[in-house]
């Protein structure tokens, strides 16, 4: 029973990366299908994580009173019903009121089930979580470039996405009551109290660490949003690749997230999670660097593989350390500031991206995507140092 619970908080994953990598995949097909300018993107993608932002900031507050399940179930519902808003959208102003239930509904099963993993399981289930977010990641754009061609297009896709996303709803309803069995609500109310205790004593941001930690999430989710939401219009655009070809692309981009995940939580028995952050971040240096060089369109393609690779590691090997470093009973709210401001980056800087874009040419992706890099990487090294592990 133990292994089928661990099995739905995984499939729980798989419906949190479905979305997150559809607009990237289908906005070349959509912009002129819907005759908007080429940084609308960064609008939608925007309000998205705006939403998130907000639902992060209040899901240390949710999922005590609710518990992880009901908040879960709630919040897949809530993802389902944003994308059939998207398949329907008559115009870019719907897809902008969808948008905002597709947030909401991302950042409190994000901060909830991250928290839950990192206080009940191996630091090997957290990077296997995170791989099957890059599973839900990297069908998305599968799926989308099966429709592209046909009759239906991107609201195709889009409408056989929201389909997989309601039979997730259904079947976490009927298991619902699974959660009640291994999460004691009288335990999260204990540590509630706990936390709020704490907080009497030291502020959250004034702990050793934490201010390095969010900052670290706010560079990561910021490269890893701006390659996933820009790469197939850098592929086709620079690189000279059809929509169809650019949509497998950033597929393979979310792939090497998946396999890399899949991969570190083999590492992670041998490895420690700083030393995997490390690795995964000059893995991901080697694959901007790739991505900026002059050569034939099929080395853009394997780029973004090499990209996936190497942030795999990174945001679950920091999720993990969370209350290690901090303690436990502060680890829902820091894991829900780090969310937030994670979230805050990809609100704003592929927003930023885009409108730089539009005026001086979709070419400075890679050196654009080398630069965050580098400032993650300074981030997480100092956090290392205060932290000591």
């Amino acid at each position: 029973m133990a292994t089928f619970f661990l099995c739905m908080i995984y499939a729980a994953f798989i419906s949190l990366g479905l979305p997150d990598s559809l607009l990237g995949a289908a906005w070349p097909a959509m912009q002129p299908a819907l005759d908007v300018p080429l940084d609308s993107a960064g609008v939608l993608s925007m309000i998205v994580a705006g939403g998130t932002v907000v639902a992060s900031l209040s899901a240390d507050r949710m999922l005590h009173r609710f518990g992880t399940g009901r908040v879960t179930l709630v919040s897949v519902t809530m993802t389902a019903c944003a994308l059939l808003g998207y398949a329907l959208a008559p115009g870019f102003w719907w897809l902008a009121l969808a948008a905002v239930p597709m947030g909401l509904g991302a950042g409190a099963v994000d901060a909830g089930l991250n928290n839950f993993v990192a206080l009940h399981y191996e630091a090997r289930h957290m990077s296997w979580l995170h791989c099957f977010w890059g599973v839900g990641a990297t069908l998305g754009p599968v799926i989308l470039s099966l429709f592209l061609g046909g009759k239906h297009g991107w609201r195709g896709g889009y409408g056989a996405v929201c389909a997989i996303q309601f039979c997730l709803v259904a079947v976490l309803a009927v298991t619902l009551p699974l959660w009640d069995r291994y999460e004691d609500r009288a335990a999260l109310r204990a540590e509630a109290a706990a936390a709020k205790q704490a907080g009497k004593k030291q502020s959250t941001l004034s702990i050793p660490g934490v201010k390095g930690a969010l900052a670290t999430f706010f560079f990561y989710c910021a490269i890893e949003a701006s390659a996933g939401l820009w790469g197939a219009s850098y592929l086709v655009e620079a690189r000279g690749l059809s929509a169809e070809a650019a949509a497998r692309g950033v597929s393979l981009y979310f792939l090497g997230i998946t396999l890399g995940r899949f991969l570190s939580g083999f590492a992670s028995m041998r490895m420690k999670s700083a030393a995997l952050i490390r690795l995964g971040q000059l893995v991901s240096a080697g694959g901007a660097v790739l991505l900026m060089l002059p050569l034939p369109a099929g080395f853009g393609v394997a780029a973004m593989a090499v990209l996936g690779l190497g942030f795999a590691p990174v945001y679950p090997s920091m999720i993990h350390e969370t209350p290690y470093r901090f303690g436990a009973e502060r680890s829902q709210a820091v894991i829900g500031l780090q969310m937030a401001c994670a979230y805050v980056g990809t609100t704003f800087v592929p927003a930023l991206f885009g409108v730089l874009a539009a005026r001086l040419g979709i070419g400075l992706l890679p050196a654009f995507l080398l630069a965050g890099v580098a400032g993650m990487l300074l981030c997480a090294e100092r956090v290392r140092t205060l932290c000591g592990r």
